[in-house]
């Protein structure tokens, strides 16, 4: 075959449509034997594939490779894990959204399955992260209702009572902890979580009324709230305008002091609102600081890695 193509082109032609025609039947059988070959995917390769995507990081073509494997091999043995690795992927990469939808269907399609447990508690951490504390509550819930493992129910507590504390809802956070087992609560470090948060009293406050009832005194109440450079600017901008609108009134400049006046008063309250509002930014700062120590001293690390231990925890359900 290839020396008749050569013998074809070793003699100029001009390129006629006789000419082409020529050509295309000589290669046909080439290239019909070259579309012959079938590229074979095994399940195998194709799971490793998407495992090191995942191992390096490249989360999202980890969830592109992930999904082939599920696609190809529906029935494979390694399908619910390869669901849940592809809504870690989505988890990892911060697509939070995409992370609660994918841990959902592995729950739906497994759901009396240790990999529905673990998905369970990923969907209220992506919800966490989308700020839908609401629904992570209820996910958690609905674990706690499905489940009778002790160690699944204790690891459900535990999540509901760190949401609180997200929260700020202390009491909520300390009867979700006293919820926990006593065979599991060294694991969780409850002790000094405790004793920890028994130290909630001392979390420095200031009051917004108080703040604001100072900012009569322009100035006075962003001192109250520490916020020194804004206390002096205020005391001065204030200060000049309401000078500044007597002397224009003391020279019979009517017009002058009323629009003095009016700016005054814009600013007058605005000193006032802006004190309030410090102070709720100061106890929101403190709070934040007090949560992100007592997480740094005594939160677990329960992440969601596919070859913890706890993928051996279990579901029983009661109908």
């Amino acid at each position: 075959m290839l020396r008749r193509i050569a013998a074809l082109f070793s003699y100029p032609f001009r390129l006629t449509s006789r000419g082409l025609l020529c050509a295309f039947l000589l290669w046909t059988p080439v290239l019909s034997h070259a579309a012959g070959a079938v590229v074979q995917i095994d399940a195998d390769a194709q799971y490793r594939f998407a495992e090191r995507y995942f191992s390096t990081g490249e989360y999202s073509r980890a969830v592109d490779e992930y999904k082939r494997f599920i696609y190809f091999f529906p029935d494979d043995g390694r399908l619910a894990q390869a669901m849940y690795q592809c809504g870690m992927s989505f988890y990892l990469d911060r697509r939070y959204a995409d992370a609660a939808a994918s841990f959902n269907e592995v729950i739906e399609k497994f759901t009396d399955t240790p990999w529905a447990v673990k998905s369970y508690l990923m969907v209220s951490e992506s919800q966490i992260h989308l700020n839908q504390f609401g629904a992570a509550v209820i996910t958690l819930h609905n674990l706690i209702t499905l489940s009778k493992a002790v160690d699944v129910r204790d690891e459900a507590f535990y999540r509901l009572g760190w949401i609180y504390i997200e929260t700020a809802s202390w009491d909520n956070a300390r009867i979700y902890f006293e919820k926990i087992s006593s065979a599991n609560r060294e694991k969780f470090r409850l002790e000094r979580l405790s004793a920890e948060l028994s130290q909630r009293a001392g979390i420095a406050a200031k009051s917004p009324v108080l703040a604001g009832a100072l900012s009569i005194v322009p100035g006075g109440g962003f001192l109250y709230c520490e916020r020194y450079q804004d206390a002096l600017i205020a005391f001065l901008l204030n200060g000049a305008l309401i000078w500044a609108g007597y002397e224009a009134f003391d020279n019979d400049n009517k017009a002058l002091g009323a629009l003095l006046t009016f700016v005054e008063v814009g600013f007058y309250a605005g000193n006032i609102y802006g004190a309030v509002g410090s102070a709720h930014k100061f106890n929101r700062t403190k709070t934040e600081g007090f949560i992100e120590n007592l997480k740094k001293n005594t939160k677990i690390d329960l992440s969601g890695d596919p070859q913890s231990s706890s993928i051996r925890l279990s579901l029983r359900f009661a109908f």
